[in-house]
């Protein structure tokens, strides 16, 4: 997976851009500027990206301020930080923000590549996770799921 060249002219949804406001005021932090163009960065993105991805999308960033607020955003829940077997952990918005998926993680290269199921698999796969849960007296409350192999280029 390749990150695009290129920002998108336009930032991050209002209805993206709304929820992430409401999660950083509730923590008494700010929508910044840096912060608004960084949720568009990763909106823009063909799947989780690392922080040189991020750069490479949106060029005005600084990369420290990248990690303070890939930080401060993955605090509020705004981001979440996906770690693989390389040096490189991969950033995406929360699901809540965006829509449910997965994610097939390759452990020779680190690439990190979203998928969906349609509906009738995940209600499949929804029922299968809370019958394995309640066995254990588990309450789920949703489910995220990766699948560990090697990607096409790696293969």
């Amino acid at each position: 997976m390749t990150a695009p060249t290129h920002a998108d002219e336009t930032p991050a949804g209002p209805d993206i851009d709304d929820e992430v406001l409401l999660l950083l005021r509730r923590a008494d932090q700010r929508y910044t500027t840096g912060r608004r163009r960084l949720v568009a960065a990763l909106q823009s993105g063909d799947g989780p990206l690392t922080i040189n991805q991020i750069l490479d999308v949106d060029r005005s960033l600084a990369q420290s301020s990248v990690y303070r607020n890939l930080m401060v955003l993955e605090q509020v829940g705004a981001v979440v930080r996906i770690v693989t077997r390389d040096e490189f952990a991969r950033y995406e918005l929360a699901e809540h923000l965006t829509e449910h998926h997965h994610h097939l993680i390759c452990t020779s290269c680190g690439d990190v590549a979203d998928f969906a199921l349609d509906d009738s698999m995940e209600s499949s796969l929804d029922e299968a996770l809370h019958k394995a849960a309640d066995t254990r007296g588990f309450a789920v409350d949703a489910h995220r799921l990766d699948l560990l192999g090697t990607c096409g280029d790696c293969g």
